[in-house]
């Protein structure tokens, strides 16, 4: 049995991170789906988010650089290969398109009362780099600061009682 490809095993090639968010399911949404709202919450904290190519539909890139609070500026590329508003995303993320390195998550988005659960399921090509993004680059501590910074922002706006 093989350890990449269709059907091969992903429990050590996998990041699972979730979070409860107080906002409606419409909304946590559309802060993935529209440039104007990612731009003010993607990324750990710390960091800030250029856009430099946005298309949000399937096939469609966002090229962007995030810069850490060093200076250092990294460069990001996603496609998105299924969108099913308001429910799921599902994305292929790298530092570059064809970057063979790239790695598959699929967002879900589920009503939770009147909040919404949103569950980040992220499958790396090996486990090597599953392990290297989670020692080397603390994905998961930055993963959950992401949600954690888009959290914030849509509860704002709930309490704002505005859309951005």
């Amino acid at each position: 049995m093989g350890t990449t490809g269709p059907g091969a095993p992903t429990a050590d090639r996998e990041i699972v991170l979730s979070r409860v968010i107080e906002a409606p399911r419409e909304l946590v949404f559309e802060a993935f789906t529209e440039v104007r709202h990612l731009s003010r919450w993607w990324g750990p904290d710390g960091f800030t988010t250029t856009t430099r190519a946005f298309e949000f539909r399937v096939g469609g890139e966002w090229d962007f650089a995030m810069r850490g609070p060093d200076g250092t500026d990294y460069p990001e590329w996603i496609r998105w290969t299924e969108i099913v508003p308001p429910e799921r995303i599902s994305l292929l993320h790298g530092e570059f398109r064809d970057d063979p390195n790239a790695f598959e998550s699929v967002l879900t988005f589920a009503l939770h009362g009147a909040a919404t659960r949103i569950e980040m399921r992220t499958v790396f090509p090996t486990a090597e780099l599953r392990d290297e993004a989670v020692e080397k680059y603390h994905a998961v501590e930055g993963g959950q600061q992401t949600l954690g910074n888009l959290a914030a922002y849509v509860t704002e706006i709930v309490s704002n009682g505005a859309q951005g």
